[in-house]
């Protein structure tokens, strides 16, 4: 089955794709304005190094409870308040005007960013229940694919119109995006049985540990989708727009257009690979993320260059994402699975923040390039981990 033929045999899954670049979209938006304002108020490289982090933090702070939460409501109108909330605090954003309200910036972006945590993860624990095997893979593919989609075309349009048109209105197109993935969302029908347990909160996130803790495998599962938070480059591009590519490009647009590329990549790479790829295959993909990412810090010295290079750190970034998180969606219980997923998602955040922070401090120490290098070839041991530890249980 290819995507069309997916999209076409299971409505529910195209009106959440369709929700999804819609929500997507707009994210991106006002993600241009905070990097641009940053650099605006001649922010550190640790301050927006924390602001960056501050988008995974809560997905690792409230997982347990989130878990907990997807388990226990009836998910449209949890979904349906997640969503007000991240409007809400777009709009909340427009009331930032200096450097020294930062700390404010950050309680509005973890109300955001908990709520986007907890909706993706209903999300995802909802997609299981609908699809399984190579049509989960496929689906995990298309979700992942609407991201980059998104990522791409909001990152690009939202670099041109906070260069031209500032960062205020980019915040208010995000608000708007959001009024309609509301709309859209409103007007979904659940047509999926989905079992909420009556157990008590502090009980279930017990349960959800001891479960991890009984199932060493789907642990390592866990560790392993969290290697793609290596690539969480966000910190890494405002730097190198703000420090490099500053005397080449405007800011915004160099943010804009290199996130735009290596989005690009992670769109246009899995209808490249994914006929391809296959469990016993998953390695090459992994050394060959080590090696663009190497490839990429070795040609940073030139903008135009470093885009090819951004391009090729995003080519298998979506396959390896898609595939190890349907290892983990189809090796647990559903009884458990809320919870699993919320806690997968606290390490992978986890992952992305502790490489932010990684980036952050050692960008006033060594040079952006040899950061970049040191990430590249982290993916090497991710792939000497999976071959040795976890492709012979799969």
């Amino acid at each position: 089955m290819n995507y069309k033929e997916l999209l076409v045999n299971y409505p529910l899954v195209r009106k959440l794709s369709i929700l999804q670049v819609i929500a997507y979209f707009g994210a991106w938006f006002s993600n241009v304005a905070i990097y641009t304002m940053l650099v605006e108020f001649n922010s550190s490289a640790f301050a927006i190094s924390v602001v960056t982090a501050m988008h995974f933090i809560p997905a690792i702070i409230i997982a347990p409870l989130s878990g907990t939460i997807i388990d226990r409501f009836k998910i449209k109108p949890l979904m349906l308040t997640l969503l007000s909330t991240e409007l809400v605090m777009t709009l909340l954003f427009l009331t930032i005007d200096s450097k020294e309200e930062i700390w404010l910036l950050l309680i509005f972006i973890f109300i955001r960013m908990s709520s986007a945590s907890i909706f993706f993860s209903a999300e995802m624990t909802l997609l299981p229940k609908i699809v399984s095997g190579d049509v989960l893979k496929k689906t995990n593919e298309i979700h992942s694919i609407i991201w980059s989609f998104s990522y791409a075309f909001g990152m690009a349009i939202s670099g041109v119109v906070v260069n031209y048109f500032g960062v205020k209105t980019a915040i208010i197109l995000d608000a708007l995006f959001f009024i309609l993935a509301i709309i859209v969302f409103f007007n979904i029908d659940f047509k999926v049985e989905i079992v909420h347990t009556k157990e008590k909160i502090l009980s279930m996130i017990k349960g959800g540990f001891v479960y991890i803790k009984n199932n060493k495998f789907v642990l390592h599962l866990l560790i392993l989708h969290a290697s793609v938070g290596l690539t969480a480059f966000d910190t890494l591009v405002t730097l190198l727009a703000k420090n490099e590519y500053k005397y080449v490009i405007a800011v915004p647009l160099s943010i804009g257009i290199t996130n735009a590329l290596r989005a690009l990549a992670l769109m246009v790479g899995p209808f490249i690979i994914t006929n391809w790829v296959n469990k016993d295959r998953l390695t090459v993909l992994f050394i060959f993320q080590g090696f663009a990412i190497v490839l990429w810090g070795m040609f940073q010295f030139d903008f135009y260059l470093a885009l090819i290079m951004v391009f090729l750190t995003g080519f298998t970034t979506t396959t390896i994402w898609s595939i190890t998180y349907a290892f983990i969606q189809e090796r647990v219980e559903h009884k458990y699975l809320g919870r699993v997923i919320s806690y997968n998602d606290m390490i992978f955040m986890l992952s992305n923040v502790l490489t932010t922070l990684f980036i952050g401090v050692l960008a006033d120490i060594i040079p952006l390039s040899f950061i970049t290098i040191i990430l590249g070839i982290a993916f090497f041991f991710v792939a000497f981990y999976y071959k040795k530890v976890i492709l012979p249980f799969l």
